[in-house]
């Protein structure tokens, strides 16, 4: 019997939009004492189509596309780009038709690192009216434009729910995905812009991203040069993505998975991964051979969950249920992870569930997008929920909003093992962060990633050490963050990493 949960709404209510770079405003009267500890959702708010992949634009918008404006999965689906700096109101969404042709549901996205486009690939197909074929599609938005377009430079293999991400080298390494429903797509592909594609032609495995593991592989770029992959049967892999490929299997072996269980890379070389059986791994790549340390779980098995690294280096869990897609011991609570002790705290309590086909990211501002669900699923969310964490919040049990610092100046581009200088409105800076953008889709943020970075300080100015090789800090686009003394994050500058 199939049991379902309801939930009243929240008695937390953010009073108005954050805008990008502006300061957040107080709570509505009656908000929670704890909100310093669980943080707080946000109302439910309409969006204009179920946003199954979400990708945050080098300019701090969000595109997100998925489905029509009824949640339906058809290849005339709309995009949409929302501006978080207009609110979540119909005025903050900007509706585009698709001009390309190609059915991109469930297919793989990533902003390229050079240009900042968005670089779609593959993406799902229906012959003799069944669906779920595949096509070699490949597409990109350009935020600039908003435009949409052909890239006209096909993959050489058909992929649907491939995993996309961005190597040392500044390329894209594309990995698994399916060719029809019963046909992998075992050999990977690497994007160079400018170039076009290359085939890895001696990196073809079943066991690292083939039969075995073709749902969006779990996949890092690795400290020493490769790319790390852990599969759903628990075996992990090393890729050398270099000339035509190498793959090798690595020692370490960890309890088995799901493809719709979520894992994620916390810090340079660690990942916190989620297996079946309420069970959880720290897997360290930093070393000669991967290691793993068993950690407490979540609480339960969360199918379709969301692991999102937040500013602070936390990573926030949301969403999922105890039965894949099913309206089953839903998760409505967050929870909230800290590296630093291993231990888990309980978060806020979001309204609509969050199964199938539902995303979770970092915004600029520190707080976290969660949206969607559904096509298919037990509820078709054409809505979001915006989540704000405990460290914007006073520690002082008012429920009100904390001060925050803001950068009043930083440069746009950066490079490995070159400091910067940043200035702050404020002197007393704590710590200073950077986090990739996100991209999202069915439980995995390609390329997130979270780095705590050295500095020094001279009152509110700050000289900050970059990361010192693209090995930890793959080239591309990330969110710099800086704390004031009380832990508060700025509103985030984004800058590009590059050579």
């Amino acid at each position: 019997m199939t049991t379902h949960f309801i939930r009243k709404p929240l008695s937390i209510r953010i009073a108005k939009a954050i805008v990008a770079g502006a300061t957040l405003t107080t709570l509505q009267a009656g908000a929670a004492w704890d909100t310093y500890i669980k943080g707080s959702f946000g109302p439910v708010v309409n969006w204009p189509l179920i946003p199954i992949h979400v990708v945050l634009l080098p300019d701090g918008r969000v595109l997100g596309y998925g489905t029509d404006g009824q949640g339906n999965q058809t290849g005339q689906f709309t995009y949409d780009v929302w501006d978080p700096s207009k609110g979540t109101g119909t005025a903050s969404h900007l509706t585009l038709p698709n001009t390309t042709g190609t059915d991109t549901f469930c297919s793989g996205q990533i902003v390229l690192p050079a240009s900042g486009a968005v670089l779609l690939t593959g993406g799902d197909k229906t012959v003799n009216n069944v669906r779920n074929y595949s096509v070699n599609d490949v597409n990109l938005f350009d935020y600039r434009s908003s435009a949409l377009y052909s890239a006209q430079q096909p993959m050489q293999f058909l992929r649907w729910y491939p995993t996309v991400l961005t190597s040392a080298a500044g390329e894209v390494v594309v990995l698994g995905g399916r060719i029809d429903p019963d046909t992998p797509t075992p050999t990977p592909e690497v994007y160079t812009e400018g170039k076009g594609w290359r085939t890895l032609t001696t990196a073809t495995s079943d066991d690292a991203y083939g039969l075995n593991n073709w749902s969006y592989p779990r996949a890092w770029q690795a400290p020493n040069g490769k790319v790390f992959i852990v599969s759903q049967t628990g075996s992990t892999f090393f890729l050398d993505p270099a000339g035509t490929g190498k793959v090798e299997k690595a020692s370490l072996t960890v309890p088995v998975s799901d493809p719709y269980l979520t894992s994620v890379m916390y810090a340079p070389g660690k990942i916190l991964s989620f297996r079946k059986l309420n069970k959880a791994v720290v897997i360290d790549i930093n070393g000669a051979t991967p290691k793993s340390t068993n950690v407490t779980g979540v609480g339960q098995d969360r199918y379709h969950g969301s692991a999102t690294v937040m500013a602070d280096g936390k990573v926030f869990v949301s969403g999922g249920s105890f039965v894949s897609n099913q309206a089953n011991g839903v998760a409505y609570t967050a929870k909230i992870w800290n590296p630093a002790n291993n231990g888990w705290t309980t978060a806020a309590t979001a309204v609509k569930m969050r199964l199938y086909h539902s995303v979770s990211m970092l915004l600029p501002d520190g707080r976290v997008l969660t949206a969607g669900g559904g096509a298919p699923g037990p509820v078709i969310n054409l809505n979001g929920e915006i989540y704000t964490p405990p460290y914007l919040y006073k520690q002082d049990m008012s429920g009100t909003l904390a001060t925050r610092p803001s950068i009043t100046a930083a440069p746009a581009t950066a490079t490995w093992g070159a400091p910067i200088t940043v200035t702050a409105n404020v002197s007393g800076i704590s710590k200073v962060t950077l986090v990739k953008t996100g991209s999202v889709t069915h439980t995995v943020d390609f390329d997130q990633r979270f780095i705590n970075l050295n500095y020094t300080a001279s009152g509110s100015t700050l000289k900050v050490s970059m990361p010192a090789s693209a090995n930890l800090a793959p080239p591309g686009y990330y969110m710099l963050f800086v704390f004031n003394s009380a832990g508060v994050p700025s509103v985030a500058k984004i800058i590009k990493l590059n050579s």
